[in-house]
């Protein structure tokens, strides 16, 4: 972790959280922080080239900052708490972001709860182990073999790939994606069949003698249950759901046997209804043959990066709603921090006939989407020009935000809105900003990432879509790309179709799910399994095909939980 007061973290909501060095006008990749290791990635570059927000406005009429502070005062005062919603989305993850949190909680608006991202395999994780923490960094170094599961490591995770981008691979996806190509193996199975592959394997590695009996002697609970899972129906009848093969399962285990392994688990399989359960299968497959507590190998998810941190914002809200369900409508005022819900959360028919029906205000750094929809636009500090720090939920370094470049006078901090707010209301103040900060970083979190107990998934109650699959029925699948994050830099209208679905470049079809339909512009991709829809995060139209109902653990959406039929329009 750099010291260096040059030194700026990248806010973007991604793995590897890197820092970089501001001199002359320019950012370059820090050499002092290990994963960042002297490069920036493409994303990060284009932030840096982003239109930044400088001005409010009122109705699409410029106004002064001071005049847009003093309309929302007036809003909050004049609007009944419970029917304002304070949204954050995750446009902006330094730990300062988080601040206008306490403001909201103690006026009494309604917070979110859930995530639209990663919380069924965390709720997963947790539940089998009693926390969500990667193994560090040096674990992965030093294994031989990353099996990629449901994850484009190489593109969302860039600077971590380049630090093991000469180990061996094996990837497991749908889709071939760029990681896919440099592997070993790669295992294309059917949507949402992770877990019965996690049970195949299992069954392998029992015949295989790999399975680590030490570590299922000290630190498991229910791994003969969870065999008994796995040895539960014939192995041949995994061939027809999963779309893999035996001789690739032998492949596989050819591969890993007497190596250090390592499995980078992404977020693509937990996107369903019973996420928590599928991730939970994966990782118990893990504890089986034994990667856990290693000195090299180990298993990656989207870690909980404050964990052993205690929150500097803390909140008691009166109410909560969970966050797919969230009913812009219901809310006579909507406040929108960092986030782009237009796009990024599910049903957006739903979603942009309630930001229609709600007074929202929107508080960020570049207009998007969103925005559109905004009564009131406050413009938010850009990251060069306010104090932060970046806890990264990809590997456990830290990275340091200082305000290198001058604050634009017609842009506010969180920070200095949250104070300027509770002034507005006589609450409490916040600690200075500095101590909060300092707290961070002067604060050592012990390594928790050995497991004490396994608690191996003992039965597995999934509906599996494969089953009401219909023969002209699609999967639907979502993805990141190396030139864009979820919806921020580039969005499209395009979906990717293998050639043998019959069409055609450039077809403009009509997509419809049981939740939504919409038109979309085909890309013929040989890359995509030849029964699913592919789109990239951040495609314009992909969410009017989802569904606001929350996962079975988490209060989390559940993107892929759909089939779709396709036809010209």
């Amino acid at each position: 972790m750099s010291l260096n007061k040059n030194s700026v973290a990248c806010p973007l909501d991604c793995f590897d959280a890197c820092e970089a060095v501001y001199e002359n006008d320019k950012c370059k990749g820090s050499k002092e922080h290990p994963v960042t290791n002297g490069k920036l990635c493409v994303n990060f570059a284009h932030l840096l080239n982003e239109n930044f927000l400088n001005e409010s406005y009122l109705n699409n009429e410029k106004i002064p900052l001071s005049t847009s502070l003093n309309i929302l005062v007036e809003k909050l005062k004049n609007t009944e708490p419970s029917k304002t919603l304070y949204y954050k989305g995750s446009g902006n993850l330094g730990v300062m972001q988080s601040s206008p949190k306490t403001f909201f909680s103690e006026y009494g608006a309604t917070l979110t709860k859930g995530s639209l991202c990663d919380g069924g395999g965390g709720e997963g994780l947790t539940q089998g182990r009693g926390s969500c923490v990667n193994p560090p960094i040096e674990n992965l170094i030093n294994s031989d073999v990353i099996i990629v599961w449901g994850r484009n490591f190489s593109v969302t995770s860039p600077h971590m790939y380049n630090l093991v981008k000469d180990k061996t691979f094996i990837t497991i996806d749908p889709i071939s994606t760029p990681i896919a190509k440099k592997s070993e193996l790669h295992m294309q199975l059917n949507p949402k069949t992770d877990h019965e592959l996690a049970l195949l394997l299992t069954r392998f590695a029992y015949m295989e003698d790999v399975e680590d009996e030490e570590f299922i002697k000290n630190h498991a609970q229910g791994a003969d249950w969870f065999f008994d899972l796995a040895k539960g129906r014939p192995v041949v009848s995994y061939e027809a759901t999963t779309g893999v093969s035996l001789s690739e399962v032998t492949r596989f285990f050819e591969i890993i046997k007497d190596k250090k392994v390592s499995i980078m688990l992404g977020l693509g399989v937990q996107k369903y209804y019973e996420g928590a359960q599928i991730v939970r299968a994966i990782d118990s497959f893990a504890g089986y043959i034994g990667i856990h507590n290693k000195e090299a190998g180990g298993l990656w998810y989207l870690s909980d990066s404050s964990y052993g941190y205690e929150n500097q914002f803390k909140v008691s809200p009166k109410k909560r709603v969970t966050l797919p369900e969230v009913d812009f409508s219901s809310y006579d005022l909507v406040f929108i921090q960092g986030g782009n819900p237009a796009v990024s959360a599910p049903n957006t028919k739903r979603v942009i006939e309630g930001l229609k029906n709600s007074f929202v205000v929107f508080f960020g750094t570049v207009l998007n989407e969103t925005s559109e929809y905004a009564d009131l636009i406050i413009p938010s500090s850009n990251f060069l020009t306010k104090k932060d720090l970046r806890l990264s939920y990809g590997h456990e370094f830290k990275a340091i935000s200082n305000a290198v470049k001058e604050k634009n006078e017609n842009t506010i901090t969180e920070y200095e809105l949250t104070q300027y707010l509770n002034d507005a209301f006589s609450f409490e103040k916040l600690e200075d900003e500095d101590k909060i900060l300092n707290y961070y970083v002067e604060k050592n979190v012990e390594d928790a990432y050995k497991i004490e107990t396994l608690e191996f998934i003992e039965e597995l109650e999934i509906e599996n879509l494969y089953e009401s699959k219909e023969e002209n029925e699609f999967y639907f699948i979502t993805g990141k790309r190396k030139d864009n994050l979820n919806s921020q830099f580039n969005s499209d209208n395009t979906i990717h179709l293998h050639p043998n679905t019959g069409f055609k470049n450039e077809d403009e079809v009509l997509v419809r799910s049981q939740y939504g339909e919409a038109k979309f512009l085909v890309t013929i991709n040989k890359d995509i399994k030849e029964n699913c829809l592919f789109c990239y995060a951040g495609n314009r139209n992909a969410n009017y095909l989802t569904t606001e109902k929350k996962d079975e653990e988490s209060d989390s959406a559940m993107f892929q939980e759909v089939l779709v039929t396709i036809e010209l329009s």
